[in-house]
């Protein structure tokens, strides 16, 4: 004998009757049903877990948008203010070439904590130049460009450190020419001069060039009056580019203002 199906039946009664309707339900169609639920609801939470981040990315869409348009616009202003950049900064080394000169506020008075001394000029148009060829005693002034005296001679015994000769402050590459016709005794590295060019001259004088950043002369060589020895640099004891210049006699350090009246 066969088995009846198992089904699940529902009485409905509606209120005020005496009648009542029966709905017989096979239980597999409810398993389906359970399970077709089921089916959906762990649809929706899996879409709904899909879709929450690809939400937030799409709200984040219009402000990145505008974020990248207006990094484009600063980036055009950058173009534009670079090309204005290099219109002056061409326009002003065709105003420099023409001048002959800088026109920059010299950056040791800029950033000078005290007062700084004065320009002394290298040259003078109506200071008396000495002999230009042969041995000489030191005359003239050993930069073309104005310098600044930064410490002066310190004899010794005072209160303050024994120091011979000028320290003048100059852009490192500035042209360094002789003092007064001579040789070359000595050059080269030392800890307290860097590098140095010392010259011998008539009557027992010596002058001495210090902190070079190039020679440009061989050791015995002859020199004549202004003629190129070297490049002022930042080399050896020094704290800033400078040209330290000394005269000796005999072995003496002497005070080269008084001899040299160039600029002064």
């Amino acid at each position: 004998m066969r088995r009846a199906a198992r089904a699940v039946t529902i009485v409905v009664q509606p209120d005020g009757t005496t009648r009542s309707q029966t709905y017989r339900m096979p239980l597999w169609i409810i398993r389906a049903g359970l399970a077709f639920l089921g089916a959906a609801v762990v649809g929706v939470v899996f879409a709904a877990a899909l879709y929450g981040p690809l939400a937030r990315a799409a709200a984040r869409v219009p402000g990145l948008e505008r974020r990248v348009a207006r990094l484009e616009a600063d980036n055009a202003k950058v173009r534009q203010l670079s090309a204005a950049l290099d219109s002056v900064e061409s326009r002003y080394a065709q105003v420099r070439e023409m001048i002959g000169g800088d026109i920059v506020r010299d950056p040791i008075t800029l950033g000078a904590a005290l007062p700084v001394a004065p320009a002394v000029l290298a040259r003078v148009a109506d200071a008396p130049r000495g002999p230009s060829v042969g041995l000489s005693i030191p005359r003239r002034w050993p930069l073309d460009e104005a310098g600044y005296i930064t410490r002066g001679q310190v004899e010794t015994g005072t209160d303050d450190e024994a120091h011979p000769g000028l320290d003048i402050a100059v852009a490192v590459g500035s042209i360094v020419r002789a003092s007064g016709g001579g040789s070359v005794r000595q050059l080269g590295e030392d800890p307290e001069y860097g590098s140095f060019v010392l010259l011998d001259h008539p009557d027992d004088y010596q002058t001495m060039y210090g902190h070079l950043s190039r020679i440009l002369v061989a050791p015995g060589a002859s020199v004549a009056p202004g003629q190129v020895i070297g490049l002022s640099g930042n080399s050896g004891r020094s704290t800033a580019p400078h040209l330290h210049f000394e005269i000796r006699r005999k072995g003496i350090s002497v005070d080269p203002r008084t001899m040299i009246k160039e600029g002064t």
